[in-house]
């Protein structure tokens, strides 16, 4: 083969080879990357608990968003454990998730707030709902009750509703909404002497703890005639223990959320008194809106504040007794 057909064969060959490479790179992107196709994301919910009704409606509203979307969500239950929670918030970074929402066990655990800075070091957008983690930056957004002013609504009411109060607290020491809702309810009664209170357990906001230590307190025979319960399972607990040790004189029980079975008892139940509604149908659809500006690189606020609602036996009728707000 003489030179001239050596370069003629190679410039043959070159051709057809990027013909070949060609048409392989056009197939591939036309299933791949064509511009009628949309980028799927993944995000990742972790919840304080999943044994709470509040998050699955809250989940609930997201899913909803995400499934319209063509994308993916991967929901897991921490079950009040920092650890798990951690371990969770780790297998999504290494999943490669683009955002992850989370209600944090404990919003003043260092633990969870080193798991989150290495999420966002991964370039993970991080959405906080419901209780607040202590370290702002933490979170792209947050979307939350004003939990202090929930306590400060349920303290008027009773001093609307009661000329004096002996007050039982319960309590869940390790969530920020819960502790905020319990100072709001508190620093409002301090200036008025005619409001005590007495003594608090810790119940976790879940019913099934609540209700043998309100039970033993009961047994125990301390008095006290008012309950104010940091969420609505705590205060069902509560009405529980009450209804079990036959006990017959009223004992007022104030609470927050607005779940169905709380709205139901205060349309019933002479010791359910009120409860600060929250609305995690809202929450759950605000947080489906601020995930996706924040994946579609859009502006969001910083934190975004959803109102609550009184409710009592006197308004109960406006609301649904099925459902939530």
């Amino acid at each position: 083969m003489d030179g001239r057909s050596n370069k003629k064969f190679w410039q043959h060959f070159l051709l057809e080879l990027g013909i070949i490479l060609g048409a392989i790179l056009l197939a591939y992107g036309w299933n791949n990357f064509h511009p009628g196709q949309k980028r799927q994301y993944t995000i990742g919910t972790t919840y304080m608990t999943m044994n709470n009704v509040f998050y699955a409606i809250l989940n609930e509203q997201l899913a909803n968003s995400v499934s319209r979307h063509g994308d993916r969500l991967l929901t897991r239950d921490p079950s009040l454990e920092i650890d798990k929670q951690v371990k969770q918030i780790d297998e999504f970074i290494k999943e490669k998730v683009d955002l992850i929402v989370i209600a944090p066990v404990d919003g003043n655990s260092r633990k969870i707030h080193r798991a989150l800075k290495k999420a966002r070091r991964s370039g993970i957008k991080i959405i906080n709902v419901d209780t607040e983690i202590k370290w702002k930056n933490d979170a792209n957004c947050t979307i939350a009750t004003d939990n202090y002013q929930a306590g400060v609504t349920d303290a008027k009411y009773l001093m609307k509703r009661q000329k004096s109060a002996k007050i039982l607290l319960l309590i869940q020491s390790s969530a920020r909404s819960a502790q905020q809702r319990i100072s709001g309810f508190v620093n409002t009664l301090k200036k008025h002497p005619q409001y005590q209170v007495l003594d608090q357990l810790e119940t976790y906001g879940q019913s099934e703890l609540a209700l043998p230590q309100v039970k033993k307190y009961l047994k125990n025979g301390k008095a006290f005639d008012t309950i104010m319960a940091l969420n609505d399972q705590a205060a069902l607990g509560a009405l529980a223990a009450i209804d079990a040790q036959n006990v017959t004189k009223p004992i007022a029980i104030y609470s927050v959320d607005g779940s169905p079975n709380m709205k139901s008892l205060i349309s019933k139940n002479k010791n359910a008194v009120a409860t600060v509604a929250q609305s995690p149908v809202k929450m759950g659809k605000t947080c489906a809106a601020m995930s996706y500006r924040l994946l579609t690189g859009k502006k969001v606020s910083k934190k975004v504040i959803i109102p609550t609602q009184l409710i009592t036996k006197k308004n109960i009728n406006k609301y649904s007794l099925t459902g939530w707000q």
